[in-house]
């Protein structure tokens, strides 16, 4: 298969590497890509936000799959012009990626269908917001911008001044642009989380194995929020029972109720859940492959990607068995830019990656680098690199990212340092 990957971030170099392992593929194109992408398949330098010029490259090159990476070409609706032009695509269209591109609209869906949720009210208007932040409310509550925000657009408050300041840096001040001209106040909901993901073509759908992020910057869940710091799977906490409650609580439902609205899912929907007492609830929906979730989910999937990324795209899903997982841990430690997710330098000169033996049981994903004029390596992104590993125990896993990740070197290299510490006791190898 001749496939075209759009994106340029770690997860499209974990999805570059796992596709380029298999033996359907003929070529690779990956657009934008970056450092790592290119050592998996040819990366070709043109604007993804430009669908026409998109569709022009995926005709010339007779590309038989596009595989759309982030959410913002999903929501832009890049999915719908290539399938207009004939073409395969794995990614929801415009309408069906609502469900990330407006955490409003998700709220709705959940509403209609059913589906487990906290409970929330919208806003517009800062002065009709900050009256409600003032009444009788149980706090902490959590403040989000309706529309995409990199993962960054939520702020759990733990009094009202901070609520009050989140809602006018996002209404008032634009901290998140256009995407903070919603915002949501949602109910804090207690329990543990995890991020749930599947695959499907509308019509059938196949659970994927659990993970969980860690969004806050600083060890113990300290900091601001992030577009995540670091990542493992299992979770050992979601039980074989919880796994059943998760796919017929909220996948399910979700999947069905966006074909009772007409707004057909395929691709890979992820459900960012909070496990409560009487089961789980969602917090949000993502569209497409977390990052760095898809990172563990590509290390421990044994089977070939890519006939699961096909039938998705054309709706044959239910001829496939469910894929072979590694039951290995799986360890992903980010390395950030200093200042993250604030203002940060680039340009940093990145050392060390060299000296890493990388295999199947331990990757290095490019997620925000470059190469300069003189082929140094460097600092591009908030997120620079994710260390990835497996191991028998969450315990070696966790060793041997950290491992990787002390030998590599740039200036003001920002990491968490408890990365799947909780889960390391509590992991053990299934013999």
């Amino acid at each position: 298969m001749r496939i075209l990957l759009i994106g340029s971030g770690g997860r499209e170099h974990s999805l570059a590497w796992k596709i380029a392992q298999s033996p359907l593929l003929e070529q690779l194109w990956v657009a934008p890509g970056n450092p790592g992408t290119a050592l998996h398949g040819t990366n070709v330098d043109f604007d993804v936000s430009n669908s026409a010029a998109v569709v022009a490259f995926a005709k010339e090159h007779e590309v038989s799959l596009t595989v759309i990476g982030p959410e913002v070409p999903l929501v832009a609706g890049l999915a719908d012009d290539l399938r207009d032009a004939g073409i395969l695509v794995f990614g929801p269209s415009k309408a069906a990626a609502e469900l990330e591109g407006s955490k409003a609209y998700c709220k709705e869906v959940m509403s209609r269908h059913r589906i487990p949720t906290g409970g929330h009210r919208l806003f517009r208007n800062v002065s009709a917001a900050i009256s409600y932040l003032e009444s009788d409310l149980r706090y902490p509550v959590v403040v989000k911008a309706s529309g995409l925000a990199a993962g960054k657009g939520v702020v759990i408050a733990e009094s009202p001044e901070v609520a009050k300041e989140a809602v006018r840096n996002m209404i008032e001040r634009k901290a998140f642009g256009d995407a903070g001209d919603v915002v949501l106040v949602e109910e804090f909901i207690n329990g543990y989380e995890t991020s749930a993901f599947c695959l499907t073509d509308g019509k059938t759908f196949i659970p994927l194995e659990t993970c969980q992020d860690h969004k806050a910057l600083l060890d113990g869940g300290k900091g601001p929020n992030t577009g995540g710091m670091g990542v493992i799977s299992p979770n050992a906490k979601i039980s074989d029972r919880m796994h059943e409650a998760i796919e017929r609580e909220v996948m399910l439902p979700t999947l069905h109720g966006m074909n009772h609205e007409g707004r057909r899912f395929q691709g890979v929907l992820f459900a960012g859940l909070m496990m409560t007492a009487v089961g789980p609830k969602v917090l949000e929906y993502n569209v497409r492959f977390g990052d760095p979730e898809c990172q563990v989910l590509m290390m421990r999937f044994q089977s070939d990607l890519v006939p699961y990324l096909e039938a998705c795209a054309n709706g044959t899903l239910e001829e496939l068995e469910a894929p072979i997982w590694d039951s290995r841990a799986a360890c992903s430690v980010v390395l950030a830019s200093e200042g993250y997710p604030a203002a940060y330098k680039t340009a940093i000169p990145i050392s060390g990656i060299d000296a890493i033996e990388q295999d199947e049981t331990l990757q290095v994903f490019h997620a925000g680098t470059a190469l300069d004029r003189k082929g140094q390596l460097i600092t591009t992104g908030g997120r620079v690199l994710a260390v990835t590993a497996l191991g028998e125990t969450m315990g070696e896993a966790r060793d041997r990212a950290y491992a990787a990740c002390d030998a590599i070197e740039f200036e003001g290299k920002t990491l968490r340092r408890d990365i799947g510490r909780a889960a390391a006791d509590s992991f053990h190898h299934a013999k």
